[in-house]
């Protein structure tokens, strides 16, 4: 376990190096001009929160005295784990193709009802209130519009509504 927390958290700490030198290419601080934090100031601080998070879980595997006790995942945890790995790589997949607006749904759907087991009524509110919701604060509030894939047309309407 003490191998595992040090490798994670040192592939963390270089991915957040990875991340904070891409961010740097935008402007990190408050910008005086706009009024409001410059575009890259919330992914390059962001990577730097975890950069020192990562950092004390390292620092924190050196001074205990807990040794490596075997195996980090029993196999049913594992085979948990890679099920919900391979339905997000599916996922994600899909997006490009069906729109996040069929791919997010058909993955909460699959997540709630088929692997988590939940009843019809929380598994039909989520799966119908994210997409909803989702619409509303990034396409209607922020004006940052996700991808629709082939539910573009779809849209048309939606967006003649409220812009």
């Amino acid at each position: 376990m003490v191998l595992a927390d040090r490798l994670i958290a040192a592939a963390l700490m270089a991915l957040s190096v990875y991340f904070m030198w891409h961010a740097s290419a935008l402007p990190i601080g408050w910008e005086g001009t706009s009024g409001g934090p410059g575009g890259g100031a919330f992914p390059f601080w962001l990577s730097a929160i975890i950069f020192l998070c990562a950092g004390g879980v390292l620092v924190r595997s050196f001074a205990s005295n807990i040794q490596d006790a075997g195996s980090y995942f029993d196999p049913e945890t594992l085979g948990s784990v890679s099920m919900v790995v391979i339905a997000l790589v599916i996922t994600v997949a899909i997006i490009p193709w069906g729109g996040a607006y069929i791919a997010l749904p058909l993955f909460l759907l699959w997540y709630l009802k088929i692997f988590g087991k939940h009843g019809w009524f929380l598994t039909l509110c989520l799966t119908i209130g994210t997409p909803i919701f989702l619409f509303m604060f990034f396409e209607v509030t922020l004006k940052i519009l996700l991808p629709k894939g082939l539910t573009q047309p779809l849209f048309v309407p939606l967006y003649a509504y409220f812009f």
